[in-house]
């Protein structure tokens, strides 16, 4: 009990300092490492195992809808870089760049991805020259490199890992689909594999990505009230097409521009499943992405037959990712590292137990102990899982909505904010300088302005004037 106790007791409490306890947890979970190089992580095994159960779910929803999977170069010549200017000027600050090959200076610089737009533009500018060869649906899992002032684990690192759709179409309507069939894609996967409920809609023109016409995101809150970005999905009309010329001849026989996508999620939603579901014990995984689904700890393990039965366990729950914790260490060690790690079953089986042909199956999200025949073993921990990943995903949905507010005057804006973080729902009258004003005053930013519009009151929450569009706004990540 002591081990498990100085386990925990090494974690800040969340309602101490958010903060640290999120890097507490992410250290003590084994989940990253820092490397020698600032604003880089090491992925260490348990986080990368993390995040290839997310990419094996998103790219199963992915190839669903027809995308293929391709990889391009991660270095791009600084004049195909400039070709839209937009782009180059919206990533300037962030680009890391290759001056020398070898001990041979380069002859133009050379710009580490921080996002591919240009190398997908060139590329289909030479691939495609018929409507026969529309749509593509490309996709490709990478790293890209953006050099970030702060940084903090998953949420803002230089490097970070992540996959970016790039899709070229014949029509504009074809192209806008694509947009928001994506933004559902990510959605969907956000709240059924990762328990994580969001707020669809579009960016301001001031938050928007750099080249875009419209960019469209799912918005997550986490458990102190701050937002996060989860996804976003762009729409570029025909602003690449026309810089990179990527013509393609219409069945009219004429040539004409493509339409143009593009939409990513990163090692970021990492970060949104922890502080999203964590506690002051750690880490709590949604079933469907954890590494290990279910953890058996043999009590008094070293009394004939406890490993063996629990072994034989393991064998019968082979349809699961399971892991039997065989180590020397204490039982109350090993409960709370389990705890830690985030797993969401743990199953107990000692001497007694075998005794009565029991073992007890111990939830990681609300500590309830079920006591379970090893018989029924397979369909108890099946129906524990599909329970646990449900209610999960209510248990953030009831807390985004307890921390969602309506104001309709500044005075109502300013107090919510005072009072603690949220999404607040206010009407705005679609002015930058009002959307610039707001994050001055009280530190907030517009999240998105939601597909479902409710009309809260007529004029502008920062200026009075006639408003145009109901806003989410809230502190973020």
């Amino acid at each position: 009990m002591a081990d498990q106790k100085k386990l925990v007791q090494e974690i800040t409490s969340m309602d101490e300092d958010f903060t640290q306890w999120y890097t507490d947890v992410c250290i003590k979970a084994e989940l990253i490492a820092y490397s020698q190089i600032k604003g880089f992580m090491v992925i260490k095994p348990y986080g990368y195992a993390i995040w290839e159960n997310i990419q094996k779910l998103l790219d199963e929803r992915f190839k669903a809808t027809g995308v293929q999977n391709v990889y391009m170069p991660m270095l791009i010549p600084e004049s195909l870089m400039q070709k839209e200017g937009e782009l180059v000027n919206g990533f300037a600050p962030e680009v890391a760049w290759v001056t020398a090959g070898g001990t041979e200076p380069l002859t133009e610089r050379l710009c580490v991805r921080p996002t591919s737009e240009t190398v997908f533009s060139d590329f289909y500018s030479q691939d495609v020259h018929s409507y026969r060869d529309l749509p593509r649906l490309y996709n490709q899992w990478c790293s890209v490199v953006r050099w970030e002032k702060e940084t903090r684990p998953f949420l803002r690192s230089r490097e970070f890992l992540w996959q970016e759709g790039h899709t070229i179409h014949a029509t504009k309507e074809e192209a806008e689909e694509r947009t928001q069939q994506m933004l559902n894609v990510y959605a969907d996967f956000l709240a059924e594999d990762m328990a994580i409920p969001v707020i669809k809609g579009q960016k301001t023109e001031k938050e928007k990505f750099a080249g875009a016409e419209a960019t469209y995101t799912v918005e997550a809150l986490m458990h102190d009230g701050r937002a996060l970005q989860s996804g976003t999905s762009h729409f570029f009309g025909q602003k690449f097409a026309k810089a990179y010329n990527i013509q393609f001849q219409d069945r009219d026989n004429q040539p004409k521009f493509v339409w143009q996508t593009s939409w990513g999620m990163t090692t970021r939603v990492i970060g949104a499943m922890i502080m999203v579901h964590g506690d002051n014990r750690g880490l709590v995984i949604p079933p469907k992405i954890a590494p290990i689904q279910v953890c058996i700890v043999p009590v008094q393990q070293r009394k004939e037959g406890v490993l063996e039965k629990a072994r034989e366990l393991a064998g019968m729950l082979s349809n699961f990712r399971v892991k039997v914790d065989d180590t020397d260490k204490s039982p109350g060690f090993k409960f709370a590292e389990q705890e830690m790690r985030g797993i969401p079953v743990r199953i107990e089986i000692g001497p007694r137990d075998i005794q009565n042909g029991k073992c007890v199956i111990v939830r990681r999200d609300t500590s309830e102990k079920i006591e379970t025949p090893i018989e029924g073993i397979a369909d108890a921990v099946a129906k524990t899982l599909e329970a646990m990943q449900k209610e999960m995903y209510e248990k953030a949905k009831a807390h985004m909505d307890e921390l969602t507010y309506t104001a309709t005057t500044p005075e109502e804006f300013k107090n919510t904010f005072d009072k603690g973080n949220g999404f607040v729902k206010a009407m705005w009258c679609g002015d930058r300088a009002c959307e610039d004003k707001i994050k001055e005053m009280y530190g907030v930013t517009s999240r998105c302005i939601p597909f479902e519009q409710e009309n809260l009151s007529g004029t502008c929450v920062c200026c009075g004037k006639p408003a145009k569009k109901m806003v989410y706004w809230a502190k973020a990540y």
